[in-house]
């Protein structure tokens, strides 16, 4: 893949993939960080990243494992808070809906949560999703219902105290 081709995927693919990653973390500077990120890694190995889906799966694996690093290490972080960089960026904030949905989300299991995510909003099959995060088809597809299950009640129990 040239420069040009490069740079073409990456104008596509940067919202979509932010929005998922955003879903899965529940943060969206995280998710816009992590995924910045991801393609950074990606432009180095540019040539081996051939299949456009295969592209997409990878940058988004790298972001999310990118993400979960990142929490890991603020957890164990023991610093006063002071340490801030940067003044907060401020972007319009997302629909009612969307930040109903991501907080829901929030709330579930993180294993459901990214099968949700990968399958509903990355709109990727089972196959795909149980590929992705090395997890059998019947996990994945245990993982969907009870995930779907779970995000109805909180949606609904969000809906009925609104």
């Amino acid at each position: 893949m040239d420069a040009d081709e490069f740079d073409a995927w990456y104008e596509a693919a940067f919202p979509r993939i932010v929005r998922q990653v955003h879903a899965m973390t529940g943060n969206e500077e995280e998710a816009r960080d992590c995924v910045q990120e991801a393609f950074i890694r990606a432009w180095a190995r540019r040539r081996r990243l051939d299949d456009a889906r295969g592209r997409d799966a990878w940058v988004r694996t790298t972001a999310h494992r990118l993400a979960v690093s990142r929490w890991r290490r603020h957890r164990m972080d023991s610093r006063a808070g002071d340490r801030a960089v940067g003044l907060p960026v401020t972007t319009d904030g997302p629909d009612e809906k969307r930040t109903a949905l991501v907080e829901a989300l929030r709330r579930i299991p993180e294993a459901q949560r990214r099968a949700i995510v990968l399958h509903h909003i990355a709109d990727l099959s089972v196959d795909e999703v149980a590929a992705e995060t090395r997890a059998p088809v019947g996990t994945v597809k245990a993982r969907l219902s009870r995930g779907r299950a779970a995000l109805a009640a909180l949606l609904d129990e969000g809906a009925t105290h609104a």
